[in-house]
């Protein structure tokens, strides 16, 4: 199984609440959200910033390993 890494597409495994990045309010992402991992935390969290179609940052959220599912955009052959 492929571990995630930076720059990693990732998708959530549940809905969150968490604070719009920019005016600070609360929002929801919902389970299936996409995101792109942008730190890892020694493997078990990682920082993955959440943003729309014109590349605007809308959340920025510390999520662990059990949180998150990773995508896979490209063909991904077996061995």
């Amino acid at each position: 199984m492929k571990k995630i890494k930076d720059l990693d597409l990732v998708a959530l495994l549940e809905d969150i609440t968490t604070t719009h990045y920019e005016t600070g309010e609360k929002i929801k992402l919902y389970k299936g959200q996409i995101g792109t991992v942008v730190m890892e935390y020694d493997g078990t969290a990682f920082e993955v910033e959440f943003s729309n179609n014109n590349g605007e940052t809308y959340a920025m959220e510390t999520l662990k390993t059990e949180q998150l599912m990773l995508l896979h955009p490209d063909l991904v052959l077996s061995v």
